[in-house]
């Protein structure tokens, strides 16, 4: 592992962060500029159409780069040898983090998934109900979770 990481650094670390910018920056965008920018529909039916498709769109970004976060994590983790040292700390936490993470993240996809299939069935009150906690809690803990997992990154590369 660590001849790997020796060889493709650079490349293993650039994957490693673009991952964590798609991810996090792509729930920022999603909720604060294209949530409030569907307000503006007026159509309920457009409105719960247009956010599940939107939605759709970021899981296909989001989902290689949770995966691609993982693999990098754990490529760096096993090639800096850092368990058992001064750094694990901080490296058990953002694990603990990117976990919660991703789990809020199947949460929104299984939620997602509802709505798409109530939607589907003209259930638009229960589609509605199924996205409404993604915005009003889910997303904006995921981002504050994900912005801390960052600041802890930077701290590592620090050291």
């Amino acid at each position: 592992m660590s001849e790997l990481f020796n060889n493709f650094s650079t490349l293993i670390v650039f994957l490693h962060i673009l991952s964590a910018i798609i991810w996090v920056g792509g729930m920022i965008v999603i909720r604060f500029a294209v949530h409030y920018s569907m307000q503006n529909i007026e159509d309920p039916k457009i409105k719960l159409g247009r956010t599940l498709e939107n939605l759709k769109r970021f899981f296909s970004m989001v989902i290689p780069s949770i995966i691609l976060l993982l693999i990098t994590a754990v490529i760096m983790i096993l090639a800096l040898q850092l368990k058992g040292t001064e750094l694990y700390k901080f490296v058990i936490v953002k694990e603990l983090i990117w976990t919660i993470m991703t789990i809020i993240f199947i949460v929104i996809y299984m939620k997602r998934n509802k709505a798409q299939k109530a939607f589907d069935n003209g259930d638009f009150a229960t589609a509605k109900n199924q996205l409404a906690p993604l915005a009003q809690y889910l997303i904006p803990t995921n981002i504050f979770l994900g912005l801390v997992a960052i600041i802890l990154g930077i701290t590592l590369r620090g050291f």
